[in-house]
């Protein structure tokens, strides 16, 4: 009965992504393999189901409706499955999470941790750091993204909110070297910047007509990483470019003051991703809806 059923997925996956090269990305195998999957269901049921070139595959007479019926039965195991983890099933098993390291420190593992509190049989694995992971290749359920999301057909996602990145210094620095009112009256201070590959990144802000603009500052210490930069601003080595999620943690303990609140840096979507299916486990929807529940408050402390 698996075999069957194994042959009628990929069967279908084939139909839906378009050929058997998408397919196989998606159901994480060879191309060989689809295409020996579909040669054994032809040959069980002795029938052609798809017409080959070496471009592209189209559906015979037959194969479409045997696409159809299978659509069909394959979304009432989906909808069985579904009910059944609605109505008997809580979130178990090992669900692995890959996240930023800052943002996933202070932002997304309070919200998973507090499920292993309402879930005891679910466990959870949190892999913190900033590179662009392979859901799919390296065996996460769930990421969490900053920034512009790559056009994949393998993953599905759901926004989080909006990432603005504000000024932010220690009172002590500001008494020094004054309170900049302007844009303009930037000049003459230093800050702390943020670098990728040892190259720092330029500070640009937009007011509120929503025009950008570079900043002339200058940049006497760099960073690699957003909480390294907050603990210089808060030992008074200059202003900070920070997250709002992370300045205002600051702000709140009386550590950082935000400095030009008008001005803001652009801003930047948070997504979490995770591999397309068609049935979501119950663990990875449990998880997502807790972070889509939790995490913009989080991130906009204001809009409480």
């Amino acid at each position: 009965m698996q075999d069957r059923l194994d042959g009628i997925t990929t069967f279908v996956q084939v139909v839906e992504a378009g050929g058997f090269a998408p397919a196989a990305e998606q159901l994480g195998l060879t191309r060989s393999a689809v295409g020996k999957a579909i040669a054994r269901l032809e040959a069980r049921l002795g029938v052609c189901l798809l017409q080959r070139n070496t471009r592209s595959q189209m559906l015979t007479a037959e194969g479409q409706a045997y696409y159809e019926r299978c659509v069909r039965a394959l979304t009432e195991l989906d909808a069985a499955e579904a009910d059944l983890e609605h109505g008997l099933m809580a979130p178990s098993g090992r669900l692995r999470v890959s996240v930023p390291e800052a943002f996933g420190h202070l932002c997304v593992a309070p919200v998973l941790l507090e499920l292993t509190r309402r879930y005891p049989q679910l466990d959870i694995d949190l892999s913190f750091s900033d590179r662009y992971v392979d859901l799919i290749e390296e065996g996460f359920d769930i990421a969490v993204r900053i920034g512009p999301l790559q056009d994949s057909s393998t993953l599905a996602a759901r926004r989080l909110g909006t990432q603005h990145i504000s000024i932010g210094a220690s009172a002590d620095y500001l008494s020094r070297h004054g309170t900049p009112g302007s844009l303009e009256e930037l000049d003459g201070h230093t800050a702390i910047v943020q670098s990728r590959t040892g190259v720092p990144a330029p500070w640009s802000a937009q007011a509120g007509s929503g025009h950008a603009r570079r900043l002339a500052i200058r940049s006497q210490i760099s960073m690699d990483d957003v909480q390294a930069i907050a603990a210089a601003a808060v030992k008074g080595y200059g202003l900070a470019w920070l997250p709002c999620w992370l300045l205002s943690k600051y702000v709140q303990s009386g550590e950082l003051v935000p400095v030009l609140e008008s001005y803001r840096a652009v801003s930047q979507e948070i997504h979490a991703v995770w591999p397309q299916v068609r049935h979501l486990r119950c663990k990875t929807r449990v998880a997502i809806d807790a972070l889509v529940a939790h995490i913009p408050a989080m991130i906009n402390p204001g809009s409480r």
